[in-house]
């Protein structure tokens, strides 16, 4: 059997349709909210079964992994966040590159030639790693409206996978991974599946509409943090949002923060764009924390640790 597991996010989505539109395989799904990244946990596999693994921290699954090694599985895995040690395994095969200017997408594209680069060029858009993906669509030859179609593309398919829940969800990664891997093309589908694109974009645009009030809860020249109320929209805008932010403001370093389903905060940390460094290292010193060193997150932060949390955020970023 053939097994996909992959990030619900834009990375992890758009990295899949690249590799099975070059190497179509029947293949059960295994994805999650973009938070769900130890997706190798509970898996069931049977000797000789293969398993792709795309974008979800292997330091994190690196137990699940090892158990999959040893049941005779083969595992190719490509990811760019934190990886911790590399097993050593003639089973497993790895495209591991932590570099803040990259992602699973964009990996998957050099592993195939550029073969598919519109889709790792709306991944990249969508992981908010706009000069990358801009040095990367320079060999397509694209205009300037057709830059922005992958541009939004890539930022409303992102938008769809935050949440706690495949409920908080407009569509469920699997569910949406099948409606992009029929397409050849991003363009090819925002053209003859408007329907799907229009409710990510209307989505999308209604939700964001609701930040425009959020003022800072701590701010100063160079940390902003936001904390959103206990709502679905919320959730799902909380990496979109920061996305924006540090957009807006490329020196300074955003956390966002929204209430999660244990009664604390789920938080997003996007380091400073002109400086894409720490937010791994800050996260990852938190219980349920990971991710990459230009963005990275929290899954619960209890409510009492929130002060703890700022002033960590504060001193990093000073």
């Amino acid at each position: 059997m053939q097994i996909d597991i992959f990030n619900g996010d834009a990375d992890g989505i758009c990295a899949l349709v690249q590799l099975r539109l070059a190497q179509p395989a029947q293949s059960r799904l295994v994805t999650g909210v973009k938070r769900d990244i130890q997706l190798l946990k509970d898996l069931i596999v049977q000797k000789n079964d293969s398993v792709t693994v795309l974008d979800i921290s292997l330091k994190k699954n690196h137990l699940a992994l090892d158990i999959i090694l040893r049941q005779g599985v083969t595992v190719f895995y490509v990811d760019h966040h934190e990886s911790g040690d590399i097993p050593q395994h003639p089973n497993l095969k790895t495209i591991i590159n932590t570099a803040a200017n990259t992602c699973t997408s964009l990996l998957v594209d050099q592993y195939l030639g550029g073969k598919y680069r519109a889709w790792a060029v709306t991944a990249a858009f969508g992981d908010n790693l706009i000069d990358s993906a801009e040095q990367a669509a320079q060999s397509l030859s694209l205009s300037d409206y057709q830059l922005q179609q992958l541009k939004n593309l890539g930022i409303y398919i992102n938008y769809n996978g935050y949440g706690n829940c495949i409920s908080d969800l407009h569509f469920a990664p699997d569910a949406l991974y099948r409606e992009l891997v029929p397409y050849s093309s991003p363009f090819d589908f925002i053209v003859d599946n408007q329907i799907i694109y229009e409710q990510l974009l209307t989505g999308y645009k209604d939700d964001m509409s609701h930040a425009r009030n959020i003022k800072p809860e701590y701010q100063t020249a160079t940390v902003s943090v936001y904390i959103l109320p206990d709502a679905f929209w919320a959730r799902r805008i909380s990496g979109v949002f920061g996305n924006q932010l540090a957009n807006e403001s490329p020196t300074r370093a955003h956390a966002v923060l929204s209430y999660n389903s244990q009664g604390g905060y789920q938080v997003s940390v996007r380091a400073p764009i002109a400086n894409k460094v720490g937010a791994d290292e800050l996260c990852s010193s938190f219980a349920t924390g990971g991710g990459r060193k230009g963005a990275a997150g929290v899954n619960h932060l209890p409510l009492a640790e929130l002060p703890i949390f700022i002033a960590a955020f504060a001193k990093k970023y000073t």
